[in-house]
């Protein structure tokens, strides 16, 4: 939401200046584009982390999928956190591929029709965007297969499911 800068007593000269110097605050329009946006947060949210989940459960049935990364399902191991801490969850999450090959990645997201490339989670569209778990500091991850992040948008949740399971249908 625009940003913010958290110093302590030591940093927030040198903060303060770099902001003032490279002009680090927000112009008229951009304040405007973010109230505009809060107005509606609530009901995208709700609509978003409903259809998410909806599709997270679909995509648990689905064999090219062999794990589905969404803290509101049962089977996702910090499930109990989860429902301890939140009310609800948002339209972002993870699938992990059946398929360990090479192009499946690729194939699947090039199939998607109405997910775009982006990482600009929260907006009103529904987006997609592989991730590479093995190439940060999770040792854990190897010998698993690839991921696929998913954010869930405004569109028909239908249309999405559809275009979806298009895509999956490319790995079997």
């Amino acid at each position: 939401m625009l940003g913010v800068i958290t110093t302590n007593t030591e940093t927030y000269d040198a903060v303060r200046a770099a902001s003032q110097d490279l002009g680090g605050c927000a112009g008229v329009e951009e304040c405007n584009l973010a109230l505009r946006g809060l107005r509606s947060l609530g009901v995208r949210l709700e609509r978003q982390g409903a259809t998410g989940l909806a599709l997270a459960e679909w995509l648990e049935t689905r064999s090219e999928v062999s794990a589905v990364l969404h803290p509101a399902l049962p089977s996702f191991a910090g499930h109990d956190l989860w429902k301890r801490d939140f009310k609800g969850s948002a339209g972002l999450f993870s699938i992990e591929l059946a398929s360990r090959e090479v192009t499946a990645v690729r194939r699947f997201i090039d199939s998607l029709k109405l997910f775009s490339i982006g990482f600009s989670w929260g907006g009103f569209e529904s987006l997609v965007l592989p991730i590479h778990p093995e190439s940060r500091s999770l040792p854990l991850w190897q010998d698993r297969g690839p991921i696929i992040r998913l954010q869930i948008g405004l569109e028909d949740p239908e249309d999405l499911k559809a275009d979806l399971a298009a895509a999956l249908d490319t790995l079997g």
